[in-house]
């Protein structure tokens, strides 16, 4: 037992194709709006975004464990978090990209460390400039109601739902449509 940590012999699960290289690679060229829907990004923001992830230290390691292309490894995460209910499950999700459960934690856990690392932040998230608030007002002024003028910016707020209760006061998550989930607010500007 202690040699083997299993008592029964293990059923492997056979995997069925990956629709992931589909995504990257039939569908980013020819079907942006399929691409959007599965990774719920476009082509040029994907592909924006793994120019700015790939040099991240976690996407390295030794050659004893090779991992996964940073461009498959962020397809991975965004069609996660683009989904909810049992679609965002980890099995439904390793189904989707061809890979073992486990992968899909690890390739989770490493974008998001790519991501919140404040260089990313940085230059990823940062207030408009004084030029770019006067282009927004400029552009509500001719596009928009005369009264919205001296706006600049739009702000939407979403919920994220999550597929379990979080451990940690889990109570504070619970929103007004009986779903635990996150708020998640964006200011664009035009």
């Amino acid at each position: 037992m202690h040699e083997n940590r299993y008592e029964q012999p293990r059923n492997t699960l056979p995997r069925g194709p990956a629709y992931l290289p589909h995504v990257l690679t039939t569908l980013k060229r020819g079907r942006a709006d399929h691409f959007r829907q599965a990774l719920r990004v476009s082509p040029p923001t994907f592909d924006a975004l793994v120019t700015e992830l790939q040099n991240d230290p976690i996407f390295f390691n030794d050659s004893n464990h090779p991992q996964l292309p940073v461009d498959q490894q962020l397809a991975v995460a965004l069609y996660r978090f683009g989904h909810d209910g049992n679609a965002a499950s980890i099995q439904s999700v390793a189904n989707w990209a061809g890979l073992g459960k486990g992968t899909v934690h690890l390739i989770t856990r490493r974008v998001m460390t790519a991501v919140l690392r404040p260089g990313f932040m940085q230059s990823a998230v940062r207030m408009p400039t004084p030029e770019e608030k006067d282009e927004a007002k400029h552009w509500v002024r001719n596009h928009s109601c005369r009264r919205w003028r001296h706006g600049w910016c739009f702000v939407d707020g979403t919920l994220i739902p999550l597929d379990q209760r979080p451990t940690w006061y889990g109570e504070s998550y619970f929103d007004r449509k009986c779903n635990y989930s996150l708020n998640f607010q964006v200011c664009i500007i035009h």
